[in-house]
Order: C-alpha cells, then sequence, then structure tokens
C-alpha cells in the first residue's frame, strides 16, 4: 500500500484538482461523508446521540464542516472553529461550508480567548464522540495557545475520539510530536497512509486507521509521489513467502550458516540458528568457537555445529574466518554477528568475512559493530547485504546518536541503504526497511511486548532463512520483518505481552506461517 508524503499529498490533491477537474468542493464533501460514516459507526457502538467536531480554519476544518452537515438531524452536532473568529479569516472552500450549515441544526461556536479553553473543558466530556479536525498532514512545529488547551482537553476527557486525515499535533511528514497530540480511537485518512500515521511516536496515536477512497484517481498517487515509501499488508508479504513444492526435501529447502557466539552470548546464535529453521529452511548451521561447541550440542538439537578456531577468551579467532570463507560458498545464506562479542581479534574476524562472503548475507549485532568506520567495505559487493541495526547501532554506523536516527527513521534509513549499498532493516516499532534504489517499506506488524531480549536474533535468522529459501535481500528482508512481527502477535494474543520472550517468537512462526501452507500445498 502506497504510503504519501504531506507535500505529495497536497500535490496529488491539487492534480485531481486542475488535470482530473474534480471540483475541491466535491473532494471535501466526500471526504466529510467519510468521517460522517466512521461518526456514525463510533457513536451506534455506543449508543451515543452527542457529537462534539473541532474544526480549524484550514482543509482539515473544512472536512468536519462536512461531516457536521452530514451527521445533523440524526444526530446532536457542536461545531467548535478553535483559533477563529469568524468566517473571514476562513479559506474559501471553508467558507462555502460554513454557508452550507446554514439552516442545518449544527450548532457552531466560534473560539478565539484564552477563556474559550474553559468553557471546552465544561462541555467536551458532555459529548459522546470528539471529532478531531483541527490540523491536516501539513503541521509543523509545535502546537501551542488555545489549540494547545483544545487537543489536552481532547486527550482528557474520557470520550471516544475519530481524527480527521491524522492526529492533530502528529507531523504528517515524520510522525514526530513536537508538543502535544490528539489520542486518537479511530483515524480516518484520505486516498493513502500518511508517513506521520505509520512512523512511530505519531502511529501510536491513531488507534484504528481506516483509509478511504474519496475519488481521487489511484494512477496519480504513483505518478506524483517520489518518494515510494510502502505499508507492507498482509498481502504483500504471502504473496512474497517461497512456495514448497510437494516432493521438496531438505535440500531443496535452503541452507543456512549462523555464525558468531562466545562466553555469555551463547542464547543469540543458537536463538538464529533456531529461527532460521522454525521459518523453513532445510539446513542450518551454527559455526561457533570451539570452546562452545558441546555446550551448543545439548542446546541445540536439529541443528548442525562446526567448531571454530578461537582466541584465548573463546571467541571467533582469525583463523576461524578463513574457515568459513573456506566453506560458506556450501550454504545458500550466512547470517553474521549474533552473540560474536567485542574482542579485537573477534572485530577483525568479522571484517574479514563480510570483505569475503560473496553471497547472501545477514549482518546484525556484534558484525555490524564491526563495520563502524568501515562501511565502505559493504558497498562493493556483488549481492547487497541485508543490514539489521536497532537505532543505537544504526547510530554508531553513521556517526550520529540514536535522537537523530529516530527523528527521521525513513531518511535515516533510506541514506543508510544508499550509502552501503545494501538493504537496511532499522528495527523498532514501524521497522523500516529501505533499499539502495530508494524504495521504503514499512512494517506493521509486532507489539510492545517483543521489547525484549533476543528479538533481533530471531529476526536475523528468518531473514536469512528466507535468503536461503530462494529470495532475493530486499523481498527476504520485507517478508522476514512482516513475519517475525506476526509471530510476535500471536504470542501476545495466545500468552499476553507481559513476559513475552524470542523463544515464544521462534515457537510461533510455524503458526504464522501456517495459513500460506495452507493455501499452497494442500
Amino acid at each position: 500500500m502506497r504510503v504519501l508524503l504531506p507535500d505529495e499529498m497536497a500535490r496529488v490533491d491539487r492534480a485531481a484538482i486542475e488535470v482530473e477537474k474534480i471540483p475541491g468542493l466535491e473532494l471535501m464533501e466526500r471526504a466529510g461523508e467519510a468521517v460522517a460514516r466512521e461518526a456514525r459507526d463510533m457513536l451506534s457502538s455506543v449508543g451515543g446521540r452527542r457529537a462534539a467536531i473541532l474544526c480549524g480554519k484550514g482543509n482539515n476544518g473544512s472536512d468536519g464542516l462536512v461531516a457536521a452537515r452530514r451527521l445533523a438531524g440524526a444526530f446532536t452536532v457542536v461545531v467548535y472553529m478553535v483559533g477563529v473568529s469568524g468566517p473571514d479569516g476562513l479559506s474559501p472552500d471553508s467558507r462555502a461550508n460554513i454557508d452550507r450549515l446554514s439552516g442545518s441544526a449544527v450548532s457552531l461556536k466560534w473560539l478565539t480567548q484564552p477563556a474559550d479553553a474553559d468553557e471546552l473543558k465544561r462541555e467536551l466530556p458532555r459529548f459522546d464522540l470528539l471529532i478531531d479536525a483541527l490540523f491536516g498532514t501539513g503541521l509543523s512545529g509545535a502546537v501551542a495557545g488555545l489549540h494547545a488547551a483544545a487537543i489536552g482537553t481532547i486527550n482528557d476527557s474520557g470520550r471516544r475520539v475519530l481524527s480527521v486525515d491524522i492526529p492533530s499535533g502528529v507531523s504528517g511528514a515524520t510522525g514526530a510530536i513536537a508538543s502535544q497530540a490528539v489520542i486518537a480511537d479511530r483515524t480516518v485518512t484520505f486516498a493513502a497512509p500518511k508517513v506521520g500515521l505509520v512512523q512511530y511516536p505519531g502511529a501510536g496515536m491513531v488507534g484504528e486507521m481506516e483509509v478511504v477512497d474519496i475519488g481521487i484517481p489511484p494512477r496519480l498517487l504513483d505518478e506524483i509521489g517520489e518518494s515510494h515509501i510502502y505499508l507492507v499488508t498482509e498481502e504483500d508479504a504471502d504473496a512474497l513467502v517461497p512456495s514448497r513444492a510437494p516432493d521438496a526435501y531438505k535440500g531443496s529447502c535452503g541452507s543456512v550458516l549462523v555464525v558468531g557466539g562466545s562466553v555469555g552470548l551463547t542464547g543469540a546464535p543458537a536463538m538464529t540458528s533456531q529461527a532460521a529453521l522454525r521459518s523453513g529452511a532445510g539446513l542450518v548451521t551454527l559455526a561457533l568457537p570451539e570452546g562452545l561447541n558441546d555446550i551448543m550440542e545439548v542446546k541445540l538439537t536439529e541443528v548442525m555445529t562446526l567448531p571454530l578456531p578461537e582466541t584465548g577468551g573463546r571467541a571467533l579467532s582469525d583463523a576461524s574466518a578463513d574457515r568459513v570463507l573456506e566453506l560458506c560458498g556450501s550454504y545458500d545464506s550466512v547470517a553474521v554477528g549474533p552473540g560474536a562479542g567485542s574482542e579485537p581479534e573477534t572485530i577483525e574476524a568479522l571484517r574479514k568475512l563480510v570483505a569475503g562472503i560473496d553471497g547472501p548475507l545477514v549482518l546484525d549485532a556484534e558484525g555490524l559493530n564491526a563495520m563502524v568506520g568501515h562501511t565502505a567495505q559493504l558497498t562493493g559487493r556483488s549481492c547487497p547485504a541485508v543490514l539489521t541495526p536497532h537505532p543505537g547501532e544504526m547510530a554508531r554506523l553513521l556517526e550520529t546518536d540514536k535522537e537523530a536516527v529516530q527523528a527521521d527513521r525513513i531518511s535515516t534509513a533510506t541514506r543508510a541503504a544508499r550509502e552501503w549499498n545494501a538493504v537496511v532493516v532499522l528495527k523498532g516499532a514501524g521497522t523500516v526497511i529501505a533499499e539502495p534504489g530508494g524504495d521504503v517499506f514499512i512494517n506493521a506488524t509486532g507489539n510492545a511486548g517483543m521489547a525484549t531480549a533476543g528479538m533481533g536474533d530471531v529476526l536475523s535468522g528468518v531473514i536469512a532463512s528466507f535468503m536461503a529459501q530462494g529470495l532475493e535481500p530486499l523481498p527476504a528482508a520485507v517478508a522476514g520483518v512482516y513475519y517475525h512481527g506476526h509471530a510476535g502477535d500471536l504470542a501476545a494474543q495466545m500468552e499476553g505481552m507481559a513476559g513475552l520472550t524470542a523463544g515464544d517468537v521462534i515457537r510461533h512462526l510455524p503458526l504464522a506461517l501456517r495459513r500460506l501452507s495452507e493455501e499452497r500445498w494442500l
């Protein structure tokens, strides 16, 4: 599903009006009716009869005015024009929609003074539904004054909230919140999701998102949208996952080599290996320091092990890299880094592996940290690696801070993918997958229960598994992130978020993929 930046959506609107000759008021009418439809549903679900609509002076407010007219009669509707003293302060389209309210049952109030905030505090809790039409997606900077008071009152009211296009206070371009934002139960947006709706913290304010068609030709989204940002849907992910032939055998289902492990960090490569198996790989081998092999023989049953030369601290040595490079051509994909530790010799060994492995490669954890200051080593690879940094690792790789990474995750991941000639998976809520050509995919699966140790190790195993089964790096990353999150969602639904572990996600991977197997194999 295409995701647009606010300026792209503005150009799409303009093209619909100027090129397709769709009157702007007609687009507003369709948008307002969509808002009214969602409002009716939310009111009916609680037996409510009273709706308050808080409107600003822009097009977002105009959509709210249309919704007010469409709801009037069946429901009691009060419109609060916030920060506007009268029709003269409105755009021509907004004035036209104010005029259309004439003779309706809608009660209209103009709020401009600081004392008007007290009126909102008294009145809003009396309504069954609050409709937020204060700001659209073009908002930049902090919300202040009466608008800030209105947002605070909405959030404190205890009422259900429907936001128009985007919760007011959220940046449509990044999802950032400069001061405060409306916390919606549902958001109705038009033509396509906006970036701020699918990137946190803004995504956390959206509630249930409804994307509605208001008659804008879909081709305009592709013709005008330059950013190539997509929200991964279930259908998208399903189409990517490789099918398994009825006469499949272990050798035809892909082989994965996992390289990592050190004292105190044996769990990471073990989980990567198990996740690779549980997401469909036919054969998985864990290459690790020889002094840790015995414990892995106990921890792992289906995964084979490959003991490697080690340092005095039982970590991967320089000689271990030479051994892996001799053998890696026998595997369909290699995952490097989980639990490898930070001994200087190990870091050099990891760099040697990145330089020498010319096939499908997933780089995580210590494998990423080994690249700090050496990312130029990635650019000449014939097969782009898949890098899976969390924000802290990304900050180290880009020599910046985590706050800068999180401020605009899409731009950060896009820049890194282009500079490193790699597929970059910037982990976190709303994981961003970017590829060197500029395409960006945003994931919507996963939950807060997955904020625990080992989840990234599991993800690396899933991506490596999909690559071993024949997917190119980008689709393997997109599908891997989606089904990793989906497995986490299933685990949370069945067992709850509190205490959710990476092992729970591994255990639910086959269940996450089961619908595909039923459709394709039976």
